[in-house]
């Protein structure tokens, strides 16, 4: 009877899931270190990748409808992009590490970008050798001020220099009753002359709106001179034939600047744009946790999982290993998960009813990938398959293995071959 298939549908869905729920609530009594998720992870991906390759890949091929995989995995590969950056975007990087870390890393790498090429608009930086940046880039530090505060005061020393990245804000004439003299505004500089003679402050700074800043310190600049004779021997070229064009100079050449940014883009280390966990815990505060976002996030990993187990009764009987599969990934991507979540300040019952809830739609969606197929032709099956294939497969790639070796390095290799062999054993008690 079609109404049974669709329950046992149903009951494969939630065992499949269950290690869910229950990684979340070993997460409530259990913290494991880095090196034990790693290693769970690792053995998670394997025993997935094994899955899929059995009894998806090589189903479709045995039917002979290598199009409709190829297809379909080109799709669910596509898709699961696609989703996975809208969710992220509103906060659903925070389910995992990984994705956490990926995440701000691009973030980090493109304000990294954006500095370099305010860097080159500015005549004291545009001077230095860019593969000299590096020296630079590590001392540069980002700060926020309200509206109407005060950056620094007329007469202050020139101690530091201030590249706004958004706002704006007013040079005032405190001698003059405090009139502004200009409003200066994304990508504009305050103070270049602070850097190279530390001369004291022709003029107020205050905020005119809410704004962001990037500062560099007069004594970390004099400390990248110390240490590095090409940038110093070009700051004392520069003040020895240019300092009146300094107090008056015009506009860089875009070019130029672009040009100059591209080459110290090339020579940055990338461990510049590791977040750190200050960071991460901003990001975290920001989004407010985004419970919804992370759930959604999930939710999207599993989607796949569950439309294949339902459709995989209308023609065979359930595969051990699939089953095997997807309850040993989930479980380690649950628990990471938890850690994780119950870290930012989210309570053990809201993790452990989102990790439950998904167990449930996980077999819904089982019951009606089983309903939705029948009578389906062969060729809108192995799409399908080729697409949740192409979707979890994506998936691996982008959270579970980078997390895994984020977290235990050269473990994960051996973990994942372990997890591919245990799904392989599983076939064979079928």
């Amino acid at each position: 009877m079609p109404e049974n298939l669709a329950i046992r549908a149903f009951v494969f869905g939630l065992i499949s899931a269950v290690s869910l729920p229950l990684g979340a609530l070993t997460a409530a009594f259990w913290k494991p270190r880095a090196r034990v998720l790693a290693f769970l992870l690792a053995f998670g991906s394997g025993a997935l990748l094994a899955a899929l390759t059995i009894d998806l890949v090589a189903d479709a091929l045995e039917k002979g409808r290598v199009t409709a995989l190829i297809l379909g995995c080109i799709c669910g590969g596509a898709l699961f992009v696609v989703l996975n950056q809208a969710i992220n975007d509103r906060g659903g990087f925070l389910r995992k590490a990984a994705t956490t870390m990926t995440y701000l890393k691009r973030r980090n790498a493109q304000r990294l970008k954006l500095l370099l090429q305010r860097m080159g608009q500015v005549d004291v930086f545009s001077h230095l050798p860019p593969e000299e940046a590096q020296a630079l880039v590590p001392f540069v530090t980002s700060r926020s001020y309200a509206r109407g505060t005060t950056i620094f005061h007329q007469g202050d020393a020139g101690d530091s220099l201030y590249i706004i990245e958004s706002g704006k804000i007013d040079v005032v004439d405190a001698s003059g009753g405090k009139k502004v003299i200009a409003t200066l505004g994304q990508s504009d500089v305050l103070g270049e002359m602070a850097l190279v003679t530390g001369e004291l402050r022709s003029a107020s700074a205050i905020a005119r709106t809410d704004c962001r800043v990037w500062v560099v310190l007069k004594e970390h600049f004099d400390r990248v001179l110390k240490v590095s004779p090409r940038v110093a021997e070009a700051v004392r070229d520069l003040v020895s034939t240019r300092i009146t064009d300094l107090k008056h100079k015009e506009s860089i050449d875009a070019h130029r600047a672009e040009d100059w940014a591209a080459k110290a883009a090339k020579n940055i280390d990338q461990r510049t744009v590791l977040p750190s966990e200050t960071e991460v815990k901003e990001a975290a505060s920001a989004h407010g946790g985004a419970p919804l976002a992370i759930w959604l996030g999930i939710l999207l990993d599993g989607i796949p999982e569950s439309l294949v187990i339902g459709a995989s009764l209308l023609h065979a009987s359930i595969s051990f290993s699939l089953i095997g599969g997807l309850f040993l990934s989930n479980y380690p991507e649950a628990l990471s998960s938890s850690v994780g979540m119950r870290r930012q300040g989210n309570s053990f019952v809201k993790v452990f009813l989102m990790w439950l809830s998904l167990m449930i739609i996980t077999g819904i969606g089982a019951f009606f990938g089983n309903i939705f197929f029948v009578g389906a032709p062969a060729s809108l099956f192995i799409f399908v398959e080729g697409l949740a294939a192409g979707a979890m497969l994506t998936m691996i790639a982008e959270t579970m293995l980078p997390e895994a070796y984020y977290k235990g390095g050269a473990i994960t290799g051996f973990s994942t071959l372990l997890g591919f062999l245990a799904a392989i054993f599983f076939k064979t008690l079928e």
